[in-house]
Formats: C-alpha cells, structure tokens, sequence
C-alpha cells in the first residue's frame, strides 16, 4: 500500500491552449484540484515553490486555504528553498496553517536549486556567512526551523507586557504539537539523505539526482532511500520515517491522453550538469494502463518509497488533472499493490 499524491509546479501562462493564464487562477485551481483529488481518494495535495517565476511562490496561504477547504487530504511542499527562508517567521507560518488543516501538513524543505535569478535569496536580504556556501546557509536555516518547531522558550519576555505571559521564556506562536514530525528534506544526493536522517526529517527524492554511480535512475534513487533508512537507525529515533518520490505518470485512457503524452519520446533516463554536477534526470511514464503497470513494476524506487507524488500538467486545467489523478488511482494502482 502506498500513499498517493499529486505534486503541482503551479505554472501559469496567457500562451495559446493554457487553461492556467493568470497567478489568481493557479492558486484557485490548486484548491479546486485538491478538494477534487480528495473526493477521488487521492492522499497528498503538495505543491512546489519557486521565486521570480510564474509558478507558485509563498505557500503558507495557498496551504492555509487547502486545509480549510479539505478534510482529509495531506497538504504539503515539494520543496520550499530554505535560503530564501526567515525560519522563525516560517515557524509561525507553518504552525498556522497546521492548526488550520487540523494536523494535515507535511512541509518539505530544501536547500534550493537553480533558480530564475543569479543569488535570488540576496535579494530578500540573505548572504552566506564567512566560510560558508549558500547550500550551507539553507540548511542552516532548515536547524533554526526545526529548533522552532520543538516549542521551547527562548526569547526574554517584557517586564511589562501588554498582555499576560506564561512563565519563563517565550516560544513562537501559534505552536502545533507534532508539526516536527511532518518536514520531509528534499535531497539529491546519499549524503544530505543520510545528513536528513540524523536531523529526523522524512525524505522526499524527486526526478533528479547527482549521479553518483552512473547507474540508472531508478536503482540509484532505491540506493539512496536505503542508505537513508540505515541513517536513520542508526541516529536511534524512535518513529517510522516516510520516504516519498515523485514521477510523471500518464495512464492513456482516451483520446486526449494519447494527444498530450501518447508521443513518446521520455523514456529513458537524461543526463546533464547543473551547478557543476553531474546530474541524473529520471524518466516518465505515458502508456496504457496494462503496459503502464508493467513499467512501473520494475521502478525500483517506488519499490521502496511509501508515498508516490504524481507531477500534474496543472496548466490543463483541474478537469483534465483529476482525470489524470483518477486514472492512476483506478486504472494502475491497484495492479501493482498500491491500492
């Protein structure tokens, strides 16, 4: 059995055939996909961030929205740059839209990737301390973050406040009890999967990865998952960790399907550098069901992840993504074990 979501870049465009033209409408289909992905089954509505973009950005409101319209789906990112990031102010954000969703968000986190501008986080007033690189300083950011999330007092409270204090030292509010336990770290490579399980995060491993053994994609993200178990029985926690990856998944169920991704030409993994690495680029999936399931049982990878994020097209419009959701959730899923 697995957990089955959807993960949305939140692109909009005013480009001929986009049904996503304007930011207002990719926020509202967002909601609209995720209430319709619970209604469908689906388990997770999780959304990606990107800056200077026309894509989704801040995410706490569209989170905080989604809960208030949902019940039940897991709401979460995939991932926020964390070198972009006020922890403390995060901090409250996020216990915000927690309470809201009544304990439903699970937060992935990262250190970044490329992004639209050069140093795009030195514009929102953050540099790398001396010695240090800008992965450096988001991860930084992601230990201030988590520190925040235990609850523990910490600021000196006034004399003489305008309102009655607990005693001793403050913590930031509003605080959702358990929220820790629900930031997933996305890592593209061993070594900051094996640095998230010390810290006690969940992993998220997406479509790429640095290549570190020239191996397929699919056996070197299931080599990565493992190594991240093994770090994390070996930090001694107590709880289950939750793995994730996400794949472009299309099951080909009518003639639209086979117009958008009947094409082919995806199949196999891609390689390319980014910031000076070698990086692997997983492969997607677009056949009918029956083949569909075929491929999928030699992913390696989903072999080992207890949740699945299917990347959704959102500019199709929420008619054609909850098809999409739907189709793999009943044409695929249960095949496979999943359901």
């Amino acid at each position: 059995m697995k957990k089955i979501g959807f993960l949305s870049f939140g692109h909009w465009s005013a480009q001929r055939g986009s049904a996503t033209r304007t930011a207002g409408d990719a926020l509202l289909q967002a909601i609209d996909l995720s209430v319709a992905a619970e209604e469908l089954g689906a388990d997770g509505a999780y959304f990606r961030v990107h800056h200077f973009a026309r894509q989704h950005a801040s995410p706490f409101p569209l989170l905080a929205a989604v809960g208030a319209k949902t019940s039940k789906i897991e709401i979460g990112t995939g991932v926020i740059d964390m070198r972009y990031e006020n922890p403390l102010y995060m901090a409250e954000d996020a216990g915000a839209a927690d309470l809201i969703s009544e304990g439903r968000l699970q937060l992935g986190l990262s250190r970044g990737s490329p992004e639209q501008v050069i140093e795009g986080w030195r514009y929102f007033g953050y540099n790398p301390g001396e010695d240090e690189t800008d992965a450096d300083m988001g991860r930084r950011h992601a230990q201030v973050f988590l520190q925040m999330l235990e609850g523990q007092g910490f600021a000196e409270p006034n004399p003489r406040p305008m309102f009655p204090n607990p005693p001793g030292k403050l913590r930031l509010e509003p605080f959702s009890e358990g929220l820790k336990d629900r930031i997933w770290w996305g890592s593209g490579s061993v070594k900051t999967a094996e640095w998230a399980a010390m810290l006690g995060m969940n992993l998220q491993s997406s479509t790429l990865k640095d290549d570190e053994t020239g191996e397929p994609f699919h056996v070197q993200q299931a080599q990565q998952i493992r190594a991240y178990r093994e770090a994390w029985k070996a930090a001694g926690h107590k709880r289950t960790p939750r793995v994730s990856v996400s794949r472009s998944i299309f099951a080909l169920t009518n003639d639209m399907d086979r117009a958008y991704f009947g094409r082919g030409g995806k199949e196999d993994d891609s390689v390319g550098y980014i910031e000076q690495q070698r990086s692997i680029f997983g492969r997607s999936y677009a056949d009918e069901p029956d083949k569909l399931i075929k491929q999928l049982e030699k992913d390696e990878a989903i072999a080992e992840a207890d949740t699945l994020l299917l990347t959704v097209p959102n500019s199709l419009g929420v008619d054609y993504n909850a098809h999409v959701i739907e189709s793999i959730l009943k044409d695929v899923a249960p095949a496979l074990g999943w359901r």
